[in-house]
């Protein structure tokens, strides 16, 4: 079930998250709605995970000795190597 809800949002905010929603190829309503769901379920349970996080959960295997913080170090330093 879907019911209209009034917004008094300021008129360049309304503007620039249409042109968002158009680009996304959304309606403003979808991603009002979507927010507002993400928003109310982080208040809900604040430490579960994401469904597209637990989806993604196991696609890859990593040794035991993995430095995720030594990888990341290297990645972001050859990022901005000259």
């Amino acid at each position: 079930m879907t019911t209209k809800l009034t917004l008094t949002i300021e008129d360049k905010v309304i503007v620039s998250a249409k042109k968002y929603a158009h680009k996304k190829g959304k309606s403003l309503s979808h991603l009002v709605e979507n927010y507002l769901k993400s928003v109310s379920v982080k208040e809900i349970d604040d430490h579960s995970i994401s469904p597209k996080v637990s989806k993604l959960m196991g696609v890859i295997t990593l040794p035991d000795n993995f430095d995720y913080k030594r990888e990341l170090g290297s990645a972001i330093s050859g990022k901005y190597k000259k």
